[in-house]
């Protein structure tokens, strides 16, 4: 059977572990090689033709049902959160119920850059569920540190999020060589560009990266959040749980590392960050009659 290009594919040597899509073919020492991007896991792979096999559609299904359920099971975990983040500042902005709640609430701002279309779909959808404001860019991993200073100027984010696909390769160097991943050297030069507009860490927050990526070079160039600590994949949806939790957290409240990781998909083996302060605003009054379009 011939593998072509968007086929659903799983490599027989990895006992098709990750399902794939072929996004291109090269030809390398006379064999067919296929670029592979993740279908759900933000990787992307080399791998020969012949180890290649068509993923069955039940299979497909199958996983995208074990997904779905843990994706579910994240995004109301998070709505919690979010539910008890809400009543806490109701409760203060009405001085213990004992006022009227009076009051609007503007989350932080996204822009959210990503390297593959498909994923940024997803994420997209996914900010619009939780009610996160975002404006979504597909942009190649290679062209995001030329064009991050004037998107940054022109949109004015609260949190910045630069991701798509990477991976690390063994044949290429140590896991200690950033010149051994696929894309990580763009994030870490992307981060940087963005920290010339917006030194300050809780002015601009930004979360990089995608699979196996490599963390401390990412985290030292300036960003809040990473990935990969353990150099293990992250799913496609991670960066939205992390940057939705930032976006309704109060600007005067410090974000726990761990309370933002605890209802990722992959965790912390595939996420890191520091001390951040969240960057929710409240106000009043708010006067429904005029301002339902806005809050």
């Amino acid at each position: 059977m011939s593998i072509n290009i968007m086929d659903i594919v799983g490599r027989v040597s990895y006992h098709c572990d990750i399902i794939f899509r072929v996004i291109d073919k090269k030809e390398e020492d006379g064999k067919e090689i296929a670029i592979l991007y993740g279908e759900d896991m933000r990787l992307i792979a080399d791998a020969p033709i012949d180890d290649l096999v068509i993923v069955s559609q039940s299979t497909r299904e199958r996983v995208t049902k074990e997904l779905v359920s843990m994706e579910e099971q994240s995004l109301q975990l998070f709505r919690q959160d979010v539910d008890l983040l809400k009543q806490r500042q109701e409760y203060e902005a009405t001085d213990g119920y004992s006022k009227s709640s009076n009051y609007f609430q503007i989350p932080g701002r996204v822009l959210h850059l990503d390297g593959d279309p498909a994923y940024l779909e997803k994420c997209l959808t996914l900010y619009e569920k939780i009610g996160v404001p975002v404006i979504g860019i597909h942009c190649d991993e290679k062209e995001m540190p030329l064009k991050i200073g004037k998107l940054i100027d022109y949109y004015r984010p609260d949190i910045l999020v630069i991701t798509g696909h990477d991976a690390y390769s063994k044949a290429k160097g140590k896991k200690g060589d950033i010149n051994a991943y696929r894309h990580s050297k763009h994030f870490v030069q992307t981060v940087k560009e963005a920290r010339k507009r917006i030194p300050h860490l809780d002015q601009l927050v930004i979360f990089a990266g995608a699979c196996q990526s490599h963390f401390e070079s990412i985290i030292h160039a300036g960003a809040n959040f990473a990935s990969s600590p353990y150099r293990v994949n992250i799913h496609a949806l991670d960066p939205v749980y992390i940057v939705a939790k930032i976006s309704f957290t109060p600007f005067m409240e410090r974000i726990n590392v761990w309370d933002v990781l605890r209802n990722t998909l992959t965790g912390e083996k595939g996420l890191g960050g520091i001390d951040t302060r969240g960057v929710l605003r409240t106000g009043m009054p708010y006067n429904k009659d005029q301002n339902d379009e806005y809050y």
